[in-house]
C-alpha cells in the first residue's frame, strides 16, 4: 500500500509541475502578444504552438471585453483550479 501511495503522490506532483510549466507558457505568450515579437524566432514559434490548443478551446466562448482578451486569464484560472483539485484529490485518497 505504501508503494501505491507514493506512486500516486509522485504522479500528481508531476502533473502539478506540468500544469505550472504550462501556466508560465500561457503567461509568457500573452506578454509576448503585447510587444509583437519576431514571428520567425524559434522560441516565439514554440510558445505560440504550445499555447494554441488552449486558446482554441477558450476562444469558442466570447472572451473579449472591448480590446482586452481575457482568454489567458481564463486559461490560467482553469489550470490553477486543476492543480488545486489534484492536490485535494491526493489529500482525500491518501
Amino acid at each position: 500500500m505504501l508503494l501505491f501511495d507514493s506512486l500516486i503522490l509522485s504522479l500528481v506532483q508531476i502533473l502539478q509541475i506540468l500544469i505550472s510549466i504550462y501556466t508560465w507558457i500561457i503567461i509568457i505568450s500573452a506578454l509576448l502578444s503585447w510587444v509583437n515579437p519576431d514571428p520567425y524566432n524559434p522560441i516565439v514559434q514554440i510558445l505560440y504552438k504550445l499555447s494554441a490548443p488552449a486558446y482554441a478551446l477558450i476562444h469558442k466562448i466570447p472572451t473579449r471585453i472591448g480590446n482586452i482578451d481575457l482568454a489567458p486569464l481564463i486559461i490560467v484560472l482553469i489550470l490553477q483550479f486543476c492543480s488545486i483539485l489534484l492536490g485535494n484529490f491526493v489529500g482525500m485518497v491518501l
